[in-house]
């Protein structure tokens, strides 16, 4: 049995038969949620059982021929599934390097089949009854989950009560609204009603050569008047209520949604196309919006007004509304047979539309490249095709709609006809009068108008349904970087960075092995090593985009999963390759990170970045446009502006990314400058491939293959003549081959590492 703390071996042991003993247990530290919480599974040698902390009982399973257990893993977690022949059982999280994961593995395949011959086919305590893919690969399985965080189930109009969660806080005006529908629907079916005693009390008679009642007949068109006005009312402020209900709702899902995008780490972005995403957020929430503010509440009226109808129909005459209705099985056979078809062709839709959208994505920012290529014909035929996709599949569904519509209109009109010739047929044999037919007609207007009005709103319904399932997709989806359940304070830090044996993998290829390595508070340490060797990896883990797969990372002796994600980051200062600045003022993107800096603050920080002086021969100063990335502006004004925004911030851990490694000479030297002063005091891990901007360095830790190789200053790495001298070496003869009138090595700079 592996090692357990004292309370989880003794509430285990208290759980174990007589005869029975632990094999294999194993500590995790997530839950489904991706929450650092503790528990346990454990393998005896009858069953499996586990049991997270503050869980009341346990849970397990005996042994049986179709019980297994599944392992998989993407970005540092691990998954460890329990399935039958049919569903998935449950399933746990933890993060992935755990060796006694496969033990755990390999002694429940063995106790399983020990306990093949006699199962007694049992099944104890399912947790969760989700089907799984049909396909069984592994690797199928894996991409499955990690894409869903849950097994995705067929798109369905029943995917539109989900947004329930975000009706909840309105429910008290959407009861409002339903009895002011209710209301308002009756008051509209009050004038066929009195249409009835009109004809045959005040019309007929008046015909037959009576003289007219006038009182009665005021009376009649008096109450139609009273009638009208009051359903007017009634249906003003229902229509005004619930638009304002659902505008609310649909301003909530976008934000939520949004919210919850954010909230997502580096991995998921990594999969997806930002036209894909900006259709969701934009085109989707718009749809759902428009179907909850006008299309649902029509549907809800018509369900109302035909379900009243149809009461008055029988409360005159049971044998005409029996006629009245006769088309309403085939009509509802009919919006049964095209809504999947409709669905999966809007689904369809749905996806051929984002792609036109990514289209645009990748070609108005890449609009430089597009031309300096001459690929503007090549950029349209692209997006053409992706318009004739988009209108072939909505050929394909107009198809199917043009057919449904004209049909059930067809069907209402047979069954006007239908009403017409038994209407008179009961009149000549004096079973009803012609007031009550009148009516009757009056009423079947209403009711085949409401019924052709809620067949059209089937491809409405579907198109919502399909974008709320693309929603959810987003909001299901868990980040891979689990938040701490319960954060340790950490509102200020020394800076101290240990790597304790820290290894990261993605999916099956290992990027980092094994790497230890401290940092000291205000320490300068360069990352330097080919292209693939694993130092853009180390610093995506140390600022915790991604997490490692094995060993830890201490910050100031804090685990930094236990830390609040947002606290730790705002101590890291991060200056990156290709500065990406957004659209706005020079002084705003300065403020980015602090939102709340005064000017002289501002100001300051442009100083020290020696970004102040081409800031103040800009037209506008500080309240320069940048424009869309910082296109009005060089790659070097964009760095120094990126610098600014780091030491607005006063960032006690500095991160440089290749931060002069796309400039001239010439602004590299006023680059680093501005890094001389934004260095100062801070604990700094540079990366770069030219050596030259690792000059002040304390230290250099050499990377080859994801493994250290050297650790020291320039002068004793040049000394040992290994892996950074050859890297030395190829990097001057590269620079002296190909410009041999700038940077060359020389005697007096070679201790330092700088070229001239």
């Amino acid at each position: 049995m592996n090692y357990l703390p004292t309370y989880w071996s003794d509430d285990l042991s208290s759980q174990l038969t007589c005869g029975e003993i632990v094999l294999v247990s194993i500590k995790i530290e997530l839950n489904t949620q991706l929450q650092f919480i503790e528990g346990i599974v454990a393998v005896t040698n009858q069953r499996l059982m586990a049991k997270m902390y503050g869980d009341e009982a346990w849970q397990s399973w005996y042994f049986h021929d179709d019980l297994r257990l599944v392992q998989h893993d993407h970005a540092g977690i691990g998954f460890l599934e329990l399935l039958d022949a049919h569903k998935r059982i449950t399933y746990w999280r933890y993060r992935f390097g755990d060796g006694s994961i496969k033990e755990l593995i390999e002694c429940f395949a063995q106790q399983r089949k020990l306990h093949t011959q006699n199962e007694s086919d049992s099944l104890l305590h399912s947790v969760t009854q989700d089907q799984i893919p049909s396909k069984n690969s592994v690797q199928e399985l894996s991409e499955f989950l990690v894409a869903n965080e849950s097994i995705e189930k067929a798109t369905s109009t029943w995917n539109l009560l989900r947004l329930w969660r975000f009706a909840k806080p309105y429910k008290g005006r959407l009861l409002i609204g339903f009895l002011l529908t209710l209301c308002s629907t009756a008051a509209t079916l009050v004038p066929p009603y009195l249409t009835m005693p009109l004809m045959d009390n005040v019309l007929i008679p008046y015909q037959n050569g009576e003289p007219i009642n006038t009182e009665l007949a005021t009376f009649y068109l008096s109450g139609l008047l009273v009638a009208a006005v009051i359903a007017w009312i009634l249906g003003w402020t229902r229509t005004y209520m619930l638009a304002r209900v659902s505008e609310r709702m649909g301003a909530d899902l976008r934000t939520t949604t949004y919210e919850h995008l954010l909230s997502l780490s580096h991995d998921y972005f990594g999969g997806k196309r930002t036209g894909d995403l900006m259709a969701r957020i934009g085109t989707e929430t718009d749809r759902i919006n428009l179907f909850l503010s006008l299309h649902l509440l029509d549907f809800a009226t018509d369900v109302i007004m035909i379900v009243m109808t149809a009461i008055i129909l029988f409360s005159i005459n049971p044998w005409l509304a029996l006629v009245t209705l006769a088309p309403l099985p085939i009509i509802a056979w009919l919006i049964h047979l095209v809504r999947d078809r409709l669905r999966i062709g809007f689904e369809k839709v749905d996806r051929i539309w984002a792609e036109v959208n990514n289209v645009l994505a990748d070609t108005i920012p890449g609009i430089r490249v597009v031309k300096a290529f001459a690929q503007e014909k090549r950029e349209s035929e692209r997006f053409r095709a992706a318009n004739l996709r988009n209108l072939q599949i909505n050929d394909r569904v107009n198809k199917i709609w043009s057919l449904f519509t004209p049909t059930v209109t067809l069907l209402t009109e047979i069954g006007l006809l239908v009403v017409w010739v038994f209407g008179i047929w009961q009149i000549s044999h004096d079973e009803i009068t012609v007031g009550v037919l009148t009516a009757f007609l009056a009423y079947i207007g209403r009711f085949y108008l409401r019924l052709d009005s809620m067949s059209r709103i089937v491809s409405i319904t579907q198109k919502a349904a399909a974008g709320t399932k693309r929603i959810f997709d987003i909001l299901d989806h868990q980040s891979s970087i689990p938040e701490s359940k319960n954060p340790i304070p950490f509102k200020t830090t020394q800076g101290r960075i240990e790597l304790q044996n820290v290894s990261f993998r993605y999916g099956t290829r290992s990027i980092t092995d094994n790497v230890s390595l401290t940092i000291e508070p205000g320490e300068m340490v360069g990352l330097v090593g080919h292209s693939g060797s694993g130092k853009s990896t180390l610093v995506n883990l140390i600022c915790r985009f991604h997490d490692v797969t094995e060993g830890a990372i201490l910050i100031d002796g804090y685990d930094l999963r236990s830390l609040s994600i947002a606290d730790y980051r705002r101590h890291i200062g991060l200056v990156l390759q290709e500065p990406f600045l957004f659209y706005g003022t020079i002084a705003d993107n300065i403020a980015y990170g602090k939102p709340t800096a005064t000017w002289s603050e501002i100001v300051e920080a442009a100083r020290a970045a020696h970004a102040h002086e081409f800031i103040l021969r800009l037209p506008h100063g500080y309240d320069s446009i940048v424009g869309e990335r910082g296109q009005a502006l060089s790659g070097g004004e964009r760095q120094r502006i990126s610098i600014a925004r780091a030491l607005l911030i006063n960032p006690r851990i500095l991160i440089l990314d290749e931060a002069t490694s796309s400039v001239d000479t010439a602004t590299e030297k006023e680059i680093q400058k501005a890094l001389e002063n934004l260095v100062q005091g801070r604990t700094t891990i540079a990366i770069a491939h030219r050596l030259s901007t690792l000059r002040k360095a304390n230290r250099l830790v050499v990377l080859d293959c994801g493994k250290i190789v050297e650790i020291g200053n320039h002068t004793e790495l040049m000394a040992r003549e290994g892996f950074y001298y050859r890297l030395y070496q190829a990097q001057a003869r590269n620079i002296d081959t190909e410009d041999s009138t700038t940077i060359i090595p020389s005697a007096e700079h070679s201790a330092s590492g700088e070229y001239r």
